[in-house]
């Protein structure tokens, strides 16, 4: 049996949003634009949580902050995200994106009405699957109009409940 390599997250998106684009249409056009959105974001979610657990799952060591780093260059393949890391340390690794071609992608395809639940959604909640003890702060997005993505993930304690 022949082995594939392993494609990107981008690409990965994009087949999932050619999948998802038609069912967004039918509930929208059934059900209205708030269930559909409600629909695909609920479902997305689910998958992401669960993706977070896969990942966490092949850590030999437990998860932490900085195996969650050493899982960064997935997301950023394929030139998808142009960042600057702000911090990156055993509690915290914030970064900015200043260029996103997940939301390029989405608005080229005609989804950016649902490109926040796509994608940008799925980052806490990879993050709770993946590392429960690791909290996602992002105020801003360049999908939802922003001029960046301010990632901030640390480690949860007295402070950062």
């Amino acid at each position: 049996m022949q082995e594939f390599p392993e494609i990107g997250i981008l690409h990965r998106r994009k087949i999932e949003a050619e999948i998802i684009k038609p069912i967004y249409e039918i509930l929208t056009r059934d059900y209205g634009k708030e269930v559909a959105k409600a629909v695909i974001g609920e479902a997305v979610a689910q998958a992401a949580v669960e993706s977070g657990k896969e990942f966490a799952a092949k850590e030999p060591n437990g998860t932490s902050v900085e195996s969650f780093v050493a899982l960064q260059h997935l997301w950023e393949q394929d030139d998808a995200l142009i960042i600057t890391v702000v911090e990156n340390s055993h509690e915290r690794y914030d970064y900015n994106v200043h260029r996103c071609r997940y939301a390029e992608m989405y608005q080229q395809m005609g989804l950016a009405e649902i490109g926040f639940l796509l994608s940008c959604n799925r980052d806490s909640k990879f993050i709770e699957g993946y590392a429960p003890q690791v909290k996602l702060d992002r105020p801003h997005t360049i999908m939802m109009g922003d001029g960046i993505c301010d990632f901030r993930y640390c480690l949860r304690g007295k402070n950062n409940e």
